[in-house]
C-alpha cells in the first residue's frame, strides 16, 4: 500500500467551536481524511447533528458540549475524550465571537468577554489538551486566527487585537513544545460567507470592498479550509510548527489589483 502522508486514520481529533462555521467544516474535513473527530460547542443539538455526520462516514466520535469560557467544561470533554479514545492526536481551537462597533464605544465588559473566548478560551484549551500532548510526545494543535490577525477591519478592534493575540500564542506555544514533538500552528481564514455573515458580504458595501480585495475575484467555500486543516494535522507537515497559514484567495498577497 502507498504511503499517504495525509492519511488521518487511527487520529483522534477534537476540535472545539467545531459545529459551525468553519469549526464544523474543519471537523467533517479530517473525519473525511479519516481520523475520529470529537466535535463540541455550547449547543448539544449541534454537537448531536455533526457527530451524526462524523458517525455517518464510518468515524468514531462522542457527544459533549463545552464552553470555552468555563475551564470546567474544556476539563470534563478531555476526560471523556480519553476515557473513550486514550489519547488526543489533534485539537482545534475553533470557537470564536466579534462585535462591530467604533472603538471608543466598546465597554471594557465587552473587550474582556471577546478576549475570553477567543485568546484565553483558545489558552485553556491548549493548556488542557497540549499537557496531554506533551506528556505523550506528540501531536498537533491547529489555532483559528484571522486576517484581523495581521491588518485591521474596520470597528472590530477588539476582535482584531484577540486574534493578533492569538497568533502570538501560536508561536509562544510553538518554541516551547517543539521539543516534546508537539506542533502548533495556525490557520487565517480569508473572507467566507457563513450563516452568519452572508447578507453582509453579498449586500453592503463593505462586502464589496472584502471581494474587491481578494485578487481571486470571489470568496471562499467552506470547504477550501478543511485541506489546510488535514495538512497542519498530518504527517504532511510534520517539521511545520509555530506557522499561521493563510487561505485567502491572496488578500494578504494583494496591494493594487487593477
Amino acid at each position: 500500500m502507498a504511503y499517504d502522508a495525509f492519511d488521518l486514520s487511527g487520529y483522534c481529533a477534537v476540535v472545539v467551536g467545531g459545529t459551525s462555521g468553519l469549526g464544523r467544516e474543519i471537523a467533517l474535513g479530517l473525519a473525511r481524511a479519516g481520523a475520529d473527530v470529537v466535535a463540541s460547542s455550547r449547543r448539544m443539538e449541534q454537537v448531536d447533528e455533526v457527530s451524526d455526520a462524523i458517525e455517518g462516514m464510518g468515524r468514531r466520535t462522542l457527544r459533549a458540549a463545552s464552553d470555552v469560557t468555563e475551564r470546567g467544561t474544556l476539563e470534563a470533554l478531555h476526560a471523556k475524550v480519553m476515557e473513550r479514545f486514550g489519547a488526543v492526536d489533534v485539537l482545534v481551537n475553533a470557537a470564536g465571537v466579534t462585535a462591530r462597533l467604533p472603538t471608543m464605544e466598546c465597554s471594557e465588559e465587552r473587550w474582556q468577554g471577546i478576549f475570553d473566548t477567543n485568546l484565553t478560551g483558545t489558552l485553556r484549551a491548549c493548556q488542557i489538551f497540549g499537557r496531554t500532548m506533551l506528556e505523550r510526545g506528540r501531536g498537533s494543535v491547529i489555532n483559528i486566527a484571522s486576517l484581523a490577525t495581521f491588518v485591521a477591519f474596520h470597528e472590530v478592534a477588539a476582535y482584531g487585537a484577540s486574534k493578533a493575540a492569538v497568533g502570538a500564542l501560536t508561536k509562544s506555544l510553538a518554541v516551547e513544545f517543539a521539543p516534546r514533538n508537539v506542533r502548533v500552528n495556525a490557520i487565517a481564514p480569508g473572507i467566507f460567507p457563513t450563516a452568519l455573515n452572508e447578507k453582509l458580504l453579498f449586500s453592503t458595501e463593505r462586502g464589496k470592498e472584502e471581494l474587491m480585495r481578494t485578487p481571486m475575484g470571489r470568496f471562499g467555500r467552506l470547504e477550501e479550509v478543511a485541506g489546510a486543516a488535514v495538512f497542519l494535522a498530518s504527517r504532511a507537515s510534520s517539521f511545520v510548527t509555530g506557522e499561521i497559514l493563510t487561505v485567502d484567495g491572496g488578500y494578504m498577497a494583494s496591494g493594487v489589483n487593477q
